[in-house]
């Protein structure tokens, strides 16, 4: 079961970078933040009310609460950072640095949940993805492209970060808790990070303006992206962290691929093994 939801998770996560992109043309990065983390907590608790775990909200520890709500502050941060970078440059590009946290998840995991079965096969299995990952945004010093703008880049290595903080803070505090009920939880919390960023900066007027065919972009990103939480965090509290961080990281090549097709963002022989490399990469840490 783990399994299957680590990907689903791949698969959602890629659809929000393709949605989320294609409805960031009339909106700041924090306006599509703030509507796709609504219908995502709306997604959230659909579930919860579904599965019938909210009687648990009276039986959480103070620790579990904690844990969930700091987990839901770094997604906030997380998303902030990953959709200004994703305004600022290529999906592939962008999704292969916020990746990178798979790396120092992995280790994290390794070292603080004692995930060290087979621990040969799960370091070079992180090191080829890690390898790939770079081959996919490295850029040659004859090439044109090096005097491109590069402005996204910070950004996206500070979604990396707060990226790894979510997982490892959700680990934490999914030991007692559904994890459903987790996820609508935490994504409360972004929802109201979001909102408050959103209003601090006087871009709410901005919403009125968001045409029906962009809005439509950041809801579909927004249920894609409740789907792809439900899974990844349903997939961490059944299975390992080091092993589901990396699944869920095959969305940088469906989210490629997906680029490819509907954003017409070409994909060049290098790009092509560099993918080929992190989905083999994989397959390694599941063995």
């Amino acid at each position: 079961m783990w399994l299957i939801l680590a990907l689903g998770s791949a698969v959602f996560a890629a659809l929000v970078s393709v949605l989320g992109k294609k409805g960031l043309n009339e909106v700041s990065s924090n306006i599509a933040t703030a509507i796709r983390s609504t219908v995502a907590l709306a997604l959230a608790w659909l579930v919860v009310l579904v599965a019938g775990s909210a009687g648990q909200l009276g039986q959480l520890e103070f620790g579990d609460i904690l844990f969930i709500l700091l987990s839901g502050v770094a997604t906030g941060a997380s998303w902030l950072c990953f959709f200004e970078a994703l305004k600022l440059g290529k999906v592939s590009n962008v999704i292969a640095i916020d990746r990178t946290s798979l790396l120092f998840t992995g280790l994290a995991a390794i070292a603080f949940f004692g995930e060290a079965q087979h621990l040969p096969t799960k370091i070079l299995g992180l090191a080829v993805v890690v390898i790939a990952t770079i081959a996919l945004v490295w850029v040659p010093k004859n090439s044109k492209l090096v005097k491109a703008n590069w402005a996204w880049l910070p950004w996206a290595l500070a979604s990396m970060a707060f990226a790894v903080a979510t997982t490892l803070l959700a680990k934490v505090g999914l030991t007692n808790v559904d994890s459903s009920l987790a996820t609508a939880l935490r994504t409360f919390v972004v929802v109201v990070f979001a909102v408050l960023i959103v209003w601090f900066r006087g871009e709410a007027p901005a919403m009125r303006k968001i045409s029906r065919k962009h809005l439509g972009y950041l809801l579909a990103s927004g249920l894609a992206t409740g789907a792809s939480w439900l899974c990844f965090f349903g997939a961490i509290k059944l299975g390992q962290v080091s092993v589901v961080a990396p699944i869920d990281k095959l969305s940088i090549v469906i989210a490629a691929v997906l680029a490819a097709w509907m954003l017409g963002e070409k994909l060049t022989k290098r790009d092509a093994l560099a993918l080929i490399a992190m989905v083999l990469g994989t397959i390694v840490l599941l063995y």
